[in-house]
């Protein structure tokens, strides 16, 4: 196998290898799938995981990253991003088979040593990242970067949205009919994905590398460069803020649906799979408008509507009728959808873009470090703070007292993770001011955006009724408003003719 990389690519170089990262994308989305936060989450509490735990679990794909330092060391030493990508790809696999084999043959698996394993998982995953990400940048032309990884990752939604609902409803019939063999199922599905992220890799290894040299400086004065760009710096201390904030409350959305709301796992992937179809339908949309405009100005559209989810979470199992949560759920989901699909992916292409060609693997590796730290004590935080209101909960009521009638509304309900869940939307709020110190060429004022869209949205009837109304909501209200008043005076205007 012929891992050496080129000092030039022809056009149909490029574009081969660039079908083959979409089809690889697909394979890692299968992998992905399997072993996911959801899936994950509900293994973990199959073997009566505490929050503390769970957070852990959610934080260990961060909290590796620090080792993305190693990348940077082997690529600079060997010079070849595919081969270390490739390499550490398939060593990263190894443990999530080896996880599955140990569950198929013995019935059981220890929580230590699921974490053990899945530290491995991430680790050489977090070593094979930064070279990728590289290699990738390299490859795909800027003019066409964002709306490439927009089609990839709609592709890899698709693909988890229907593969996530088919091992949701096995699982529930393996719970209800066979209890006995529910955590064979999940080493089952470790298995598979372990095999079929191997595929994955064998597609990677196909993909053609463009030549590059990484500057020979001492690591540490590389670790420097970004962190002495003032523009990057402050990306990197929005991302960090922005993914703290989120992830105090996002890996707790299931555990709070399966413990307090008591959902099944087809209802938790269910809504799950109602976000990624408002995604799907998204982001390639967002990926236009961040290649014609900026990426910046897409995360400024979508990250107040994101808080606003966060703050829906607080309202969610007010309600004593299912229909009446489900409803509220489903109106979140696929808000959030919506929302994720221009926010993550103009974090990705926004760093891309502001890392230097030369060093843009040291920049991507430093940021993708340091937002790490703070992703990865997310959940940690909201590990604790859940297990601190676990037995602290605050109720806002709206009592209507009557001769005839009495009721009782329920305003609002905090209890255990919805405390987190307001928290989180509170921190992302203040995070949200240090995007404004973000400088990206070709920015455009978020106002003029808008307005463009709100012409294109118009012209796409689905569109329309995804986010027509969410992003002109407020134009239209002050506009019902301002025609009222100006209707009112007019009619005050008028002669009285109305006889005596």
């Amino acid at each position: 196998m012929n891992l050496r990389p080129q000092h030039e690519l022809t056009q149909k170089e490029t574009d081969r290898g660039m079908q083959l990262t979409l089809w690889e994308g697909l394979a890692t989305e299968v992998m992905n799938t399997l072993t996911g936060s959801t899936f994950l989450v509900a293994i973990a509490l199959l073997m009566n995981a505490t929050n503390l735990q769970i957070g852990l679990l959610a934080a260990l794909p961060t909290l590796t990253n620090i080792f993305q330092l190693i990348s940077i060391w082997l690529v600079r030493t060997y010079n070849n991003r595919r081969l270390v990508s490739v390499i550490f790809s398939i060593a990263a696999r190894i443990p999530l088979m080896s996880i599955g084999i140990i569950i198929v043959l013995t019935g059981q698996m220890n929580i230590s040593l699921l974490f053990g394993l899945l530290f491995l998982y991430y680790l050489c995953g977090s070593i094979a990242g930064p070279s990728w990400n590289s290699w990738m940048k390299d490859l795909i032309p800027d003019k066409i970067m964002a709306s490439y990884f927009a089609r990839r990752s709609g592709n890899n939604q698709v693909l988890n949205m229907i593969l996530g609902l088919t091992i949701a409803f096995a699982l529930d019939y393996t719970r209800k009919n066979f209890p006995g063999f529910e955590l064979n199922t999940y080493g089952t599905m470790y298995t598979i994905a372990g095999f079929v992220g191997l595929c994955g890799v064998i597609l990677l290894s196909k993909v053609p590398e463009p030549q590059s040299t990484l500057a020979n400086e001492n690591i540490f004065q590389l670790f420097k460069r970004p962190m002495n760009d003032s523009n990057f710096r402050g990306l990197m201390i929005f991302n960090s803020l922005w993914v703290f904030a989120m992830n105090i409350a996002t890996p707790f959305f299931t555990v709070f649906l399966m413990k307090s709301m008591g959902f099944s796992i087809a209802y938790v992937v269910g809504l799950s799979i109602l976000s990624q179809l408002s995604s799907i339908l998204m982001i390639r949309l967002w990926g236009k408008f961040a290649d014609r405009y900026s990426n910046k100005t897409v995360i400024a559209i979508n990250a107040p509507l994101y808080i606003l989810c966060l703050i829906g979470w607080c309202f969610v199992g007010i309600y004593t009728k299912l229909y009446a949560n489900l409803f509220l759920l489903a109106i979140i989901h696929i808000a959030m959808g919506v929302a994720t699909a221009g926010i993550n992916q103009s974090l990705i292409n926004i760093g891309l873009k502001l890392a230097p060609a030369n060093y843009s693997m040291v920049y991507l590796s430093v940021k993708n470090i340091i937002t790490a730290f703070f992703s990865a004590m997310g959940p940690l935080a909201g590990g604790l703070l859940a297990d601190f209101f676990e037995k602290r909960s605050l109720t806002v009521n709206a009592e209507w007292i009557g001769p005839r009638f009495n009721k009782v509304l329920h305003v609002i309900s905090l209890h255990e993770w919805n405390f987190l869940f307001l928290i989180g939307a509170f921190l992302a709020l203040i995070a949200l001011e240090f995007l404004v110190a973000v400088k990206e060429k070709g920015e455009v004022e978020k106002d003029l955006v808008m307005k463009v869209m709100r012409s294109s949205i118009r012209n796409n009837l689905k569109e329309r009724y995804l986010v027509g109304h969410l992003i002109s909501w407020h134009d239209q209200l002050w506009g019902m408003l301002r025609r009222r008043s100006g209707k009112e005076r007019l009619e005050s205007r008028k002669p009285d003719i109305s006889p005596e």
